[in-house]
Order: C-alpha cells, then sequence, then structure tokens
C-alpha cells in the first residue's frame, strides 16, 4: 500500500501543478492574444526596417505579455459578471480555481514588466504606446465603457488596435501613415467582430446586466450597424492601396476579403427574424461572421506582410 501511494502521489502533484499552470495561462487569454501578437508582428514586418530577430522576438514577446497581462487585470475585475454568463464561468477565477488579488497581482506585475522590457529592448515609443494599450483595456474599456454605454465595443476597439503601431515603433522609433492604417483597420474591425459574437451571446449579456448593443437596442439595430461598419472597414482596408503604400497583392486580397465579409454582414442582415429581430436560426449567420471575421483580419495582415516584404 506505501509503494502504491509513493508512485501515485508525485503523479498527483504534477496533475495538480500542470492543471495550476494551465489556469496561470488562462487567465492571459491565450486565444484573443493570438490574434494581438500576429497583428504586431505584422507591424514590424512591414516597417521599412527591422530590428535584429532577438531583439525582434523580444518586442513580440513583450506586446504578447503585455496583452495576457491587461487580460488577467480584465478577468480580475470582470469575476462578478463572468460567473453568471455561461460562456465565462469557468474561467478560473470564477470557477474558484484561483484568488482574485493573486491574478490582480499576477495582471499587474506582467504589464510593469512588458513595458519596462519593452523600453531597454526598442525604446520609450513602443512601450509607451503598449503602456498606454494595457491601461485602455484594463481601465478604460474593462472598468468604465464595459458597463456603462452600449458603444463599449466601439470606442474600446482601440485597445485591440494598438499593436500594429507598437511592432512598427519598437521597429524604427518612429510613427508613419501605414501603421496609423492598420490601426484604423482593427478598430473599424471591432464592432462587426465582436456584435456577431454578441448575437448569439446576447442572453448571457443580458442575466450579466452588460449594456451590449444588442440588449440596449435590440437584434434588428445591431444586424444594420454589422453591416453600416463592415462597409466602412471594406473602404479603410484599401486606403493603403489609394496611397500607394502596397502593392497589387495586397488590394485583391483586401477587396476579395472585403466582399467576403460583406456577404457574412448580408446573412447576418438578413436572417429569419421574429418582430422583436431576435434570430428564428439559433444565430448560425451570425456565428459564421464571426468566426470569418477572425479569418478575416489575419489573412489581410498576411496579404499585406507579403505584399510589402516580398514584393516591394
Amino acid at each position: 500500500m506505501s509503494a502504491s501511494l509513493e508512485t501515485t502521489t508525485p503523479r498527483a502533484s504534477l496533475a495538480e501543478a500542470g492543471s495550476e499552470l494551465r489556469d496561470w495561462l488562462a487567465l492571459l487569454k491565450p486565444r484573443v492574444i493570438s490574434l494581438v501578437v500576429f497583428t504586431g508582428a505584422a507591424g514590424m514586418a512591414v516597417a521599412p526596417k527591422w530590428p535584429s530577430v532577438p531583439l525582434g522576438l523580444i518586442d513580440m514577446l513583450c506586446i504578447c505579455v503585455g496583452a495576457g497581462a491587461a487580460g488577467a487585470i480584465n478577468m480580475w475585475y470582470d469575476r462578478d459578471i463572468d460567473a453568471v454568463m455561461k460562456r465565462t464561468s469557468v474561467r478560473p477565477i470564477p470557477d474558484d480555481r484561483m484568488d482574485a488579488d493573486s491574478a490582480l497581482i499576477y495582471g499587474v506585475v506582467l504589464s510593469v514588466a512588458s513595458v519596462a522590457l519593452l523600453w531597454l529592448a526598442s525604446n520609450a515609443r513602443a512601450a509607451g504606446i503598449l503602456a498606454f494599450s494595457i491601461f485602455f483595456y484594463a481601465v478604460i474599456y474593462t472598468m468604465w465603457l464595459k458597463r456603462s454605454t452600449p458603444q463599449n465595443i466601439v470606442i474600446g476597439g482601440a485597445a485591440g488596435a494598438f499593436p500594429p503601431m507598437i511592432g512598427w515603433a519598437a521597429a524604427t522609433g518612429h510613427m508613419a501613415v501605414l501603421p496609423v492604417v492598420m490601426f484604423a483597420i482593427v478598430f473599424l474591425w471591432t464592432p462587426p467582430h465582436f456584435w456577431s459574437l454578441s448575437l448569439y451571446a446576447c442572453k448571457d449579456y443580458t442575466r450579466a446586466g452588460i449594456p451590449m448593443l444588442p440588449v440596449v437596442k435590440g437584434a434588428r439595430h445591431t444586424r444594420y450597424q454589422i453591416v453600416f461598419y463592415t462597409i466602412i472597414l471594406m473602404a479603410v482596408s484599401l486606403v493603403p492601396s489609394f496611397l500607394h503604400l502596397c502593392g497589387m497583392i495586397y488590394t485583391v486580397t483586401a477587396t476579395a476579403l472585403g466582399a467576403g465579409f460583406m456577404y457574412f454582414a448580408l446573412r447576418v442582415l438578413m436572417d429569419k427574424q421574429d418582430a422583436s429581430g431576435v434570430s428564428q436560426t439559433a444565430d448560425k449567420p451570425a456565428r459564421y461572421a464571426f468566426r470569418y471575421s477572425l479569418a478575416y483580419l489575419f489573412f489581410l495582415f498576411l496579404g499585406l506582410l507579403i505584399d510589402r516584404v516580398l514584393f516591394s
């Protein structure tokens, strides 16, 4: 019996340690920051000069850790509403797998460390933009906008739009038109992307008392807003072409992807609805639009990257 205990206890300890590590990583919202890191890397890659490989990797690590740190602070503050939303109730804090104060300390320490390291590895401009992006997401969006206005995603979308500017600034030490346009693309992409999610997660937001657009203005109004912002996004995505900041590869990519986004937005608009604007088809068009939006941003920036790096 004692031999059995000796062999199983270390395994149980390893399993427990692995589970705890997964919870610490979950606080960083890895699925969210993967796209953030990619847009930051794209901003660095399309810059006219690149940092050395070691410094570039450190810069990307700082963007990754900074974005994750903001996510950890977000989970600390939103633990009350996360507990009542089906989509977020299994997160480490509301599921009582992690102490809230520990999560806050974790987020703050990683925030300071990522900004300080980026300053040392690159320059004050890049570090300053990273610091502001963390503050914007953790304080302006999470603590103020999210619970106070249905325009929370429109304004708060700026938080996730900074990485291309950070990447460019880390590489060059200055700012230019292209990274600002990349910021604008991500900023305008956020409302149709997140409102598609909020259409089929509307009951969750209602239970939590979050004034998301479908909760306050209704599903029909949200559908029209998705189409409206998609049109603006399509126009802004072609600004690099009109300003001759890129070539035909990007222009064709942006046009094709924009047409696809519009197709899915119109499907959301024309979804069968009852008199109140609620979907009659389990919000499948909204789910498809949400998934497409993720692919849209990735392939749009990939097209820009290929155009600038390989054909410029």
